[in-house]
């Protein structure tokens, strides 16, 4: 039996995909050539906005035209969250929620059995722990992902994924030690530390975050970075702890979603900006030449003209190495789609644009700071110019010539010319 597995979203459905298909080859199973008609296809699906849940319905029906003797099995946020939406999918075989990824291989082997259209959506609770998958082996990656965390307990106004993910569940340190270990030997140079509500980590089994990642950075001298943080998680001695250890990535990807603390107040945000500027000082205090990166939603409900303005003020003093701009997306569900005074979509388009010419402008001026360097740099390959690409600690892309004998390592590199995005460099 063949199977091909599509993940639409975040890095934790990478993960989860990838424990997915480790599951199934373990069984027997092979993963489909791209040319290849496979017998079962599962989509990993996302829920965040609307534009998401549309990119799975768009390749279900796809699916279906292409391959219709696939059994399709629709997982991830969004059969959690709307599992009536596969419901309505006629194309859709198996429905499979978030709680028990575990559970595929089961399901599958019941729907070839009775040949009859499966739903199984378990609903969360309270006392649920959390489910240890295990992966040391990432296809086609150069850094692997290590998911440590699960749920939010935060339940911002505009999003879905409590719903779809249930309440914080962390993984034991014993865990992330045997998942390090795996994956250094298998010759990865970079994990990724994620979850859903990252720095929750330890929230509901009496651990601290910092737990998490001394865990990580002492199982294997190997770069260990974090992915997406709540900014009001990083207080002065997570820091500290994060400093300590020359293997730990100085990338924090802080979300900050608005620069103005109105708009904050009306999205459950659990900080104002004040304190995130504080943040990010005592980030540029403790560490040498760390980058901070986030996540902008423009046109939230409610957001006057004077309101993004102050974000995009604040946004500019800050000097984001690098943002993510989003217009807001209404979700059935959640607290913001009843609010009043909902935006336009071409009011939301005009504001992300304009947030793009300043947030171009501050990456530009990040990658300028980096020129005269010397960096480690993980490459992770080649790219259409010919040029080899990777990145440094702070996660700054640089190109370079060299060969094919590079991908995968971590080398020295001289930051020596700065453009837009990236800088270039030469090999030392």
């Amino acid at each position: 039996m063949k199977v091909k597995i599509f993940t639409l979203g975040c890095k934790v459905n990478q993960f989860e995909s990838q424990a997915m298909l480790r599951d199934l080859t373990d069984c027997g199973w092979e993963l489909a050539n791209d040319n290849e008609t496979a017998d079962v296809s599962v989509i990993n699906s996302c829920a965040v906005t609307k534009v998401s849940e549309q990119k799975a319905v768009k390749l279900i029906h796809r699916l279906r035209r292409e391959a219709p003797n696939t059994v399709i099995v629709l997982t991830g946020c969004m059969a959690q969250a709307f599992p009536e939406s596969g419901s309505v999918l006629s194309e859709v075989d198996i429905v499979l929620g978030n709680k028990r990824r575990s559970a595929l291989i089961p399901v599958l082997n019941k729907y070839f059995e009775d040949k009859k259209r499966l739903t199984f959506v378990e609903a969360y609770e309270k006392k649920d722990i959390y489910e240890s998958l295990f992966v040391d082996d990432f296809v086609n990656r150069t850094r692997a992902f290590l998911k440590i965390e699960d749920g939010c307990n935060r339940f911002c106004s505009y999003c879905i994924i409590p719903y779809a993910r249930g309440r914080v569940r962390s993984c034991s340190l014993e865990y992330i030690e045997k998942e390090v270990k795996a994956f250094a030997a298998n010759g990865y140079q970079e994990i990724v530390i994620i979850g859903i509500n990252l720095s929750s980590f330890g929230s509901d089994n009496g651990l601290k975050f910092s737990d998490a990642v001394r865990t990580a950075c002492e199982s294997a001298d190997i770069r260990i970075r974090l992915g997406s943080l709540e900014p009001e998680s990083m207080d002065m001695d997570t820091l500290r702890v994060f400093s300590q250890y020359k293997n730990f990535c100085p990338q924090f990807h802080l979300s900050l979603q608005s620069g103005c603390d109105a708009t904050l107040k009306r999205m459950n945000r659990h900080y104002t900006s004040k304190e995130y500027s504080r943040i990010v000082g005592n980030i540029r205090t403790v560490f040498d030449n760390p980058a901070v990166t986030t996540d902008v939603m423009v046109g939230f409900a409610g957001e006057t003209e004077d309101e993004f303005r102050q974000s995009l003020d604040f946004v500019e003093k800050t000097g984001f190495a690098k943002v993510h701009i989003f217009p807001y997306s209404r979700r059935p569900g959640t607290a913001a789609d009843k609010y009043p005074d909902q935006l336009s979509p071409d009011v939301k388009k005009r504001r992300a644009a304009e947030m793009a010419l300043v947030t171009e402008r501050c990456t530009a001026e990040f990658m300028r700071s980096q020129i005269g360097r010397t960096e480690s740099v993980l490459i992770e390959g080649r790219n259409k110019n010919g040029l080899y690409e990777g990145y440094t600690m702070n996660y700054t892309p640089v190109f370079i010539k060299a060969d094919d004998s590079v991908v995968g390592k971590v080398i020295n590199v001289k930051l020596t010319e700065p453009f837009s995005d990236h800088c270039v460099g030469i090999l030392i």
